[in-house]
């Protein structure tokens, strides 16, 4: 019965994934770079566990959640077995508990005061939490992150807070048509993480360049991310 009545969720993911896998490679090549190179995160905000865990069925090994109470709710039913959930959302200290152990990366760190607590509570359950830094690259003042001359200063002090350990940067540039000027917003996230990565500070580790969703991963995979979050693309349109 649940089969049937997400048939047609499972055959459009199906016919998606292997279309994103398809331009993944494609924006790969084309900046000559292997395609096992990028990540895909599937984003799985208002996505019913049964397709989400269809999706890992059928080959995801990597999953985003935006909120954390919607996390909560799915958690238990998630066969998170052979696939790793991180948080992509926006997060509020006050939060933080409800993460700790159950995600393998947060990647919306943007203030010390965040950091710090992930940090507290990290050592308090005997673990190291990987993050990535959020950057604020179109300084929108609608969005979190740090501002981009802010966060070589924000990176040394993560650097010295145990139970954390950065593994690189992410981003959510303005959205706009114009693919010129997401490029350039994505070079400029590629730039500071090539810079930052050449000051091989203790405890900061740039692996991971997390940036591009649904209508724009192609771009920032030829911008250099090594990772994109991928939602509507793959599930199709949010239903809120």
């Amino acid at each position: 019965m649940m089969e049937n009545l997400y048939a047609e969720r499972f055959c459009t993911f199906d016919e998606n994934f292997k279309r994103v896998k398809e331009e993944i490679a494609e924006a790969a090549f084309s900046s000559g770079r292997k395609p096992e190179e990028i990540s895909l995160l599937a984003a799985t905000k208002t996505v019913p566990v049964e397709v989400i865990n269809h999706g890992i069925e059928s080959g995801l090994s990597l999953i985003g959640e935006n909120r954390v109470q919607e996390f909560l709710e799915k958690y238990e039913a998630l066969n998170l077995q052979q696939c790793q959930c991180q948080f992509i959302g926006t997060l509020q200290t006050n939060k933080v508990k409800y993460l700790i152990g159950k995600v393998s990366c947060i990647q919306s760190v943007s203030s010390l005061k965040l950091a710090e607590e992930i940090s507290r509570l990290s050592q308090k359950a005997g673990l190291v939490t990987r993050v990535l830094v959020e950057v604020n690259v179109g300084r929108e003042e609608s969005k979190s992150g740090v501002l981009p001359e802010a966060l070589e200063e924000l990176l040394w002090q993560l650097s010295l807070l145990p139970g954390i350990q950065v593994q690189g940067l992410m981003a959510i540039p303005p959205a706009s048509d114009d693919k010129s000027k997401l490029r350039a917003y994505f070079s400029s996230m590629f730039q500071y993480y090539v810079d930052i990565r050449a000051k091989k500070i203790d405890n900061i580790f740039m692996n991971c360049l997390s940036m591009g969703m649904s209508s724009d991963f192609k771009e920032a995979i030829q911008c250099g991310a090594t990772m994109v979050r991928v939602g509507s693309f793959l599930f199709g349109r949010r239903a809120y």
